[in-house]
């Protein structure tokens, strides 16, 4: 049996990280925990309170837990854009024997913002309509970069292809 891994997804909301988490899925067989999807199948009005937050990352976590410790792969699709959130992750799949790959999007702040904030619409990829501006501009500035030690893979948020994602996974 080969070694899971998990995916974890760094970028601006609208940086493309779905887009790119999809192909990951499609290309390596890797389950897709999207965790926008699973935020609405859960709570159909959300409303993105701490206790809703703790609540759902508590059961998805678990779910990746589980999913690694049978041998599968895992794209976790959300924002981690805290360290704290990725060195979390990354023992959890240290302590399934599984690999861990940072996955970092990297999208011109000023067109995640567009995407994020006016093209709801146009995108299958948000399921939760526009963000507000606002909100968008907090969780951007809060983005704590990914360090060199975390070895993160980058991949540009734009034309972005299955061939250049596979390329750049090494597959």
């Amino acid at each position: 049996m080969h070694k899971p891994t998990l995916y974890l997804m760094v970028g601006f909301p609208g940086s493309g990280k779905t887009t790119i988490a999809n192909m990951i899925s499609d290309l390596t067989g890797a389950e897709h925990l999207w965790a926008d999807r699973i935020r609405m199948d859960q709570y159909k009005q959300p409303t993105y309170s701490h206790e809703e937050n703790l609540q759902l990352y508590d059961k998805l976590n678990g779910k990746v837990a589980e999913l690694l410790k049978t041998g599968k792969s895992v794209v976790f699709d959300t924002s981690f854009n805290y360290k704290a959130d990725r060195t979390k992750l990354h023992d959890l799949a240290t302590r399934h024997g599984a690999d861990c790959k940072l996955i970092w999007v990297q999208t011109p702040r000023v067109i995640a913002k567009t995407r994020a904030t006016e093209d709801a619409h146009l995108q299958t990829t948000r399921l939760l309509g526009n963000i507000p501006e606002a909100d968008f501009e907090r969780m951007s500035d809060k983005l704590e970069a990914p360090t060199s030690e975390e070895q993160p893979i980058i991949i540009e948020g734009i034309d972005v292809t299955k061939d250049i994602v596979k390329q750049k996974l090494g597959l």
